[in-house]
């Protein structure tokens, strides 16, 4: 597909027009760990916290469009209270995975669970959370304070406590980290460009509103992600993944980033009381249900 953006990523030469994949960690020698061991619990996580594509199937009473519009809301809700990518994404891990463990749930308490997801992912991931009448709040009355704080010991028990999930957008820093990293830098420090980090992250906010996002692991979907703007020797070079790896999830997402591509991408926000080296990592929202109307 072609790039979205003329992207300014590092150029990687090769001695010959086969690229080998790369089978070791792509990260730099780390001083404060072995990089092979991060590498490692990071797959690993990826392993362990899985979903199920088919967890809509045993909820007869819901639409799959309900998940995209959910989640769009919570996109939404993020931005008002300025909660962080990482946090959206926990919130939809959350939600997923505990889904997956339930039958039958009903439209009238899909906006609960949804809610108390991102409430439990703001305590998880921010340091400065939202406090539960806020929250309440965002949803008009629909959930009290202690419908949230009743679900959240529901979702937590269900979810056995495991809330620390390798998300896509944690996968897509580290490989943006990997892919501008110099010889003095610190893989702790970023120091790549916050646009084009903004526009890959609106591509996963876009297409991870199909459930059929939930076939691939999150490296894989961000890796397929950064792929569409930039190029497969990138990638593999950034993620130690081969080609047969991400190609299924590359093309899945092709309808989606030409979607993306028609509407442009949007401009970077800025938000009072975040510092500017911040600002890429605030989740935001666009109108992600028209977008949709194409590829779906």
């Amino acid at each position: 597909p072609v790039p979205l953006v003329n992207a300014s990523f590092p150029h990687y030469s090769f001695h010959s027009t086969c690229v080998t994949p790369v089978h070791h960690a792509p990260l730099p020698a780390l001083c404060w760990a072995s990089k092979d061991a991060v590498w490692n619990n990071m797959l690993e996580k990826d392993k362990t916290y899985t979903r199920d594509v088919h967890m809509m199937d045993k909820h007869p009473h819901l639409q799959p469009k309900m998940r995209a519009i959910l989640l769009d809301w919570l996109m939404e809700v993020s931005e008002v209270y300025k909660l962080h990518r990482e946090t959206y994404h926990l919130a939809q891990d959350y939600f997923d995975r505990f889904m997956a463990t339930q039958r039958n749930v009903l439209k009238s308490t899909l906006q609960l669970i949804g809610i108390t997801c991102l409430f439990i992912a703001a305590k998880v991931e921010e340091m400065y959370p939202p406090k539960v009448h806020q929250f309440a709040y965002v949803t008009d009355e629909a959930c009290t304070e202690d419908e949230i704080l009743s679900m959240e010991i529901i979702i937590m028990k269900e979810l056995k406590w495991s809330l620390s999930p390798q998300t896509p957008v944690s996968w897509l820093n580290v490989y943006m980290q990997v892919a501008y990293l110099k010889d003095t830098d610190e893989l702790l420090l970023p120091r790549y460009p916050q646009a084009t980090f903004t526009h890959i992250a609106e591509l996963l906010d876009l297409c991870m509103l199909d459930v059929r996002c939930l076939e691939f692991s999150n490296g894989v979907l961000a890796a397929s992600a950064l792929f569409h703007f930039s190029s497969l020797e990138l990638v593999e070079n950034v993620s130690a993944l081969k080609r047969v790896e991400v190609e299924e999830c590359v093309r899945w997402m092709v309808p989606f980033a030409m979607a993306l591509r028609e509407v442009g991408s949007s401009l970077m926000k800025t938000f009072p009381g975040i510092s500017a080296d911040d600002m890429h990592n605030i989740q935001t929202h666009a109108p992600y249900m028209t977008w949709l109307v194409g590829p779906t």
